[in-house]
């Protein structure tokens, strides 16, 4: 291996060079003493990690000094998250103790890092480590909202300097970022970083079609800058005829979004029309932001075509991050849709800089829909019974939603997600509203708990003190808080009928002669494969487990051993990886040291050789192979990434795999005839199934095939395609799995 030469007298100017450029990225923020205390900080950390190195041979320091410059930069945060942003990993890679920096930087910024770091030591197994993080990051969240600004930033310079790591690290980070930290900046209306995060977790994660679009872009640039000059020129005439101060330029969408609306319409890179969009930024007095915006948009509206169904008015009311913006799609010169955005300088910081910016206009500002939604963090965190894992879904699930508006009897307005029903609108209100809920009036009509509320509705509550939180209600809420309020109520049922079972237990066993003591009982509700004693004694208490069963478990000689049943998950995941033995076929290389291993292909997905693939060791059912795009990859990767093993395809015989393709085109005679003659005969692939659907001259069908790897699949697509009348084949997957 090379020897890696390193000349400590360039890297210490280098250190230098950039702390100096830290400081002038903060010199707005600076106050007196903050200096003195940023020079603190950023001495300890250097001291801290003198020894340490990054995975590109870097010194470590350099980490901790981009990760304060992206919190003053890019987001706008001042001198005690800078403190922070320096020292995040010092508690947790050295010696350094949080007691020893409350003694020199106070409670506050202890209390930050803390947030900070990861947790380590025993836990309940059953959940993740990284959902266990997330949990004590969020926690902390509710007191100070840096802690996940300062994550955001930490995570955004992992992500941009990745390269130098393996493969499966890689992919593990990508997977987290994509799945709880985007979703996180796009809550927080930090949308360029959002965007940021998406497109490098893309870049690992789907690299063809990273470089694919990426590359697609780059041909088409200065074509795309004269269409935009040829755009702006004549509004920008009108705007400074009419007296207004306004910034115009275009802004190119990033790769992930564009990827993302390709697969939502099942269009070519060449479909999609809206590759940029027209900002107009106007500088306005807080009195005339809202007509200077409307002003913008007549001008526009009066050159162009606009289109009347996309018109997103954020300004008169603002999503609940705080983003206010006025959006719409008009006709460009050239037959071509474009997206026009208008705001006020206020507004576009407010987008860019989200929440640090948001509290700096707080003053004047009187939506504070982010201190409702730090609110409803805060109550989320309250439920304590919340498995980690599940509060990560029903928190997520809430993240990325997009809000609808609903109005009480008195003209109230409350936020929702998209989706909400009339039951999650009574929790929203008050936990007894939801708790005791019968029906709701929406808009005067009388309509079930599980109605899905639209846009505008006006909603009124029906309660009866006879009601009581139900089991099905958790399959139709989606509100976080109703979910959390509607589990603790049933939890708070099934413990008492839990205390009559246990009574009733101990009685039983007296009658058979076996002691009654935590050892028995834990051996009890192993035996019967209960996941805690409570749930025993809920069984015994509704009859599902008599005398019979307690003979039967008595009798067996199998013995029980007397295992904690948190554990049991862990050791059965060991134990399996150690177990499993090797397979006939040399198929796949799984594990660090690409063993052959007996795996199960996934059924979400369909993976097939050549497919960028990833093992995740199940509790039941062996190592199962999942393509790294699947519609699974990113949540079981993010929740269980000790879980995950390495797998990729070697050379192997000619089997077959079965996947699924879709074609649509124009229905023809005789068009199935010639598709099945160039699957049958021309490649000589078996067909399992065909479904077709024609509509009107559209013909659309699905071909289950058998293939030997994505080689064999792609020449099979692009034979289908020239067939005539065909204008697009795709590959699908199958239906999403859940993780077990």
């Amino acid at each position: 291996m090379k020897e890696l030469v390193i000349d400590l007298e360039v890297e210490k100017n280098e250190i230098l060079k950039r702390y100096r450029a830290l400081l002038r990225a903060c010199k707005s923020t600076l106050e007196k003493g903050d200096k003195r205390m940023i020079r603190k900080a950023f001495d300890m950390a250097l001291e801290s990690h003198a020894a340490m190195r990054r995975k590109s041979g870097e010194p470590y320091i350099y980490h901790p000094i981009a990760v304060a410059q992206i919190a003053a930069e890019e987001i706008g945060l001042g001198t005690t998250s800078i403190v922070c942003a320096l020292l995040h990993d010092v508690v947790e890679d050295t010696d350094v103790t949080l007691e020893d920096i409350e003694r020199e930087f106070g409670k506050k910024v202890a209390m930050i890092i803390d947030g900070l770091t990861k947790i380590s030591g025993v836990f309940d197994t059953n959940s993740s480590l990284q959902a266990e993080n997330f949990r004590k990051m969020l926690l902390t969240l509710a007191d100070d909202v840096r802690v996940i600004l300062i994550k955001l930033a930490d995570r955004l310079h992992n992500m941009r300097t990745m390269e130098f790591m393996p493969r499966d690290k890689q992919l593990k980070l990508s997977s987290e970022t994509v799945y709880l930290y985007a979703p996180l900046a796009h809550r927080l209306g930090l949308y360029a970083i959002k965007s940021e995060l998406e497109d490098l977790s893309m870049k690992y994660m789907e690299r063809e079609t990273y470089q694919f679009i990426k590359n697609k872009l780059n041909e088409k640039k200065a074509e795309r800058e004269k269409f935009i000059r040829d755009f702006i020129e004549p509004v920008r005439k009108v705007v400074d005829g009419q007296g207004l101060s306004a910034d115009i330029f275009g802004r190119p969408k990033s790769i992930h979004s564009i990827w993302n609306k390709m697969k939502k319409k099942s269009i070519p890179f060449e479909e999609v029309y809206d590759l940029f969009a027209i900002r107009i930024i106007l500088d306005s007095t807080p009195e005339n932001e809202k007509a200077d915006c409307w002003k913008a948009y007549s001008i526009i509206t009066d050159l162009y075509r606009p289109n009347p169904d996309r018109l997103r008015d954020w300004i008169s009311s603002p999503k609940a991050n705080g983003y206010e913006s006025l959006h719409t799609t008009v006709m460009g010169p050239r037959g071509q849709w474009v997206e026009v955005q208008i705001r006020t300088t206020r507004m576009n910081e407010i987008a860019e800089k989200g929440f640090a910016a948001h509290w700096k206009y707080k003053e004047s500002s009187t939506d504070s829909g982010l201190d409702l939604w730090v609110q409803k963090v805060r109550d989320l965190l309250k439920n304590p019974d919340s498995n980690a894992l599940d509060f990560l879904d029903d928190f997520k699930m809430n993240l990325f939603s997009d809000e609808i508006f609903i109005f009480t009897p008195k003209g109230a307005l409350i936020q929702l997600p998209l989706n909400a029903t009339s039951l999650d609108f009574a929790f929203e209100i008050h936990t007894d509203v939801g708790a005791s809920c019968i029906g709701a009036k929406v808009n005067h009509k009388l309509e079930p708990l599980n109605y899905k509320l639209q846009n505008g509705d006006q909603v009124e509550i029906i309660t009866s003190s006879k009601q009581t939180p139900k089991e099905d209600w958790l399959n139709f809420v989606v509100t976080a808080k109703a979910k959390a309020k509607i589990k603790s109520a049933l939890k708070e049922e099934k413990r008492k009928i839990a205390e009559t079972g246990k009574e009733i237990l101990e009685r039983k066993l007296k009658s058979l002669k076996i002691t009654y003591n935590s050892e028995n009982i834990h051996k009890l509700s192993y035996y019967f494969k209960l996941p805690s004693t409570l749930d025993m004694f809920y069984n015994v208490a509704k009859g599902l487990i008599d005398m019979k069963d307690l003979k039967e478990y008595q009798a067996s000689e199998k013995i029980v051993e007397n295992k904690p049943p948190d554990r049991i998950e862990v050791e059965q995941v060991q134990s399996l990886i150690r177990s499993i033995k090797a397979k006939d076929s040399d198929m796949l290389l799984i594990g660090e040291d690409m063993q052959k291993i007996d795996y199960k292909l996934a059924n979400c997905c369909n993976p097939i050789p050549g497919d960028d693939v990833f093992g995740f060791v199940t509790v039941s059912d062996g190592i199962k192979i999942h393509r790294t795009n699947c519609p699974n990859a990113a949540k079981l990767m993010a929740n269980y990434g000790y879980r995950i093993v390495k797998a990729r395809w070697t050379n192997q015989q000619e089997l077959a795999f079965l996947t699924g393709l879709r074609i649509t085109g124009i229905d023809d005679v005789g068009l199935i005839n010639q598709l099945t003659t160039v699957i049958s005969n021309d490649f000589k692939v078996n067909m399992r199934s065909i479904t077709v659907d024609s509509d009107n001259g559209i013909f659309e069908g699905t071909i289950m095939v058998y293939v030997n790897d994505t080689h064999h699949l792609d020449n099979l697509t692009k034979k289908l395609k020239t067939v005539k009348g065909v204008t697009s084949v795709t590959r699908f997957d199958s239906a999403v799995e859940k993780a077990s």
